[in-house]
């Protein structure tokens, strides 16, 4: 048995071996049921991390800031699934959750407009629809590159080679879906319903202007559609009074 001190301070003994969201069904279903990640000895953990000595652990929903990047940057792994199912070519370069939201970035020479952002809602509609389960799977270096090779991911691979030697190298698979990334994610993309894409933009590769140009996509995703009007509402309000103060200064 191992002990287990929680954000409470209550102290819960498991048996070695369990994952972070077989803590989270411990205490309770609910809590499992809205988990988005762990944070274990003050560091942000999967649900599937497994427990083999005590710690100290904290569940974390949507109502953490850890959490919203968890379930942010399941999101954006919905996105990219959702862009690769209805345009194959493109390539995939990072996708990470920030303030709010989350982008992902694509290789293609296509500019996404209104109604491609239309098809892909729709398409990662149908991805949640699917109720995938998310499964993590490590590989040593070689043979993730290998993987990414297959898969024709020259900025995965690049990412890959620039890994120190010892290094863990994760990847997260959802249906056909395959992305290098170090997580965490959660355990199923039925849980992401409500998002919208914002907007598209440009950025170079690493954010080197001597690198390639990348077509970004930003987006959001909220667990309530209601949260995820009331954000785009608020957005909307704030472009208003940003135009407003504008056409003021231009007038003086």
């Amino acid at each position: 048995m191992i002990k287990i001190k929680l954000k409470d301070g209550t102290i819960m003994e498991c048996e070695n071996g369990v994952t972070v969201l077989g803590v989270a069904e411990a205490i309770s279903s609910g809590l499992a049921r809205n988990a988005c990640a762990g944070k274990l000895n003050g560091k942000m953990t999967d649900l599937r991390t497994v427990l083999n000595e005590d710690c100290e652990l904290e569940i974390l929903t949507f109502q953490d800031k850890e959490g919203k990047w968890a379930f942010r940057h399941t999101a954006a792994h919905i996105l990219a699934q959702a862009v690769k199912r209805l345009y194959p070519e493109v390539k995939l370069a990072i996708g990470p959750a920030i303030e709010d939201a989350f982008y992902y970035d694509f290789d293609t020479d296509k500019h996404f407009t209104e109604d491609d952002f239309t098809k892909i809602e729709a398409e990662m509609k149908k991805i949640v629809k699917e109720k995938l389960p998310i499964e993590c799977f490590e590989l040593p270096k070689d043979e993730a590159i290998k993987l990414m090779e297959v898969a024709d991911e020259p900025y995965k691979i690049e990412l890959i080679k620039e890994l120190p030697e010892g290094e863990r190298i994760t990847f997260y698979k959802q249906g056909e879906f395959v992305d290098l990334c170090a997580g965490p994610h959660l355990m199923n993309t039925k849980q992401v319903e409500a998002f919208k894409i914002l907007q598209s933009a440009g950025a170079y590769w690493k954010g080197n202007e001597k690198n390639k140009m990348l077509a970004r996509l930003y987006a959001t995703a909220f667990t309530k559609k209601a949260d995820l009007n009331a954000h785009l509402e608020a957005l909307e309000e704030a472009k208003k009074r940003d135009h407003n103060k504008l056409g003021r200064e231009l007038k003086i």
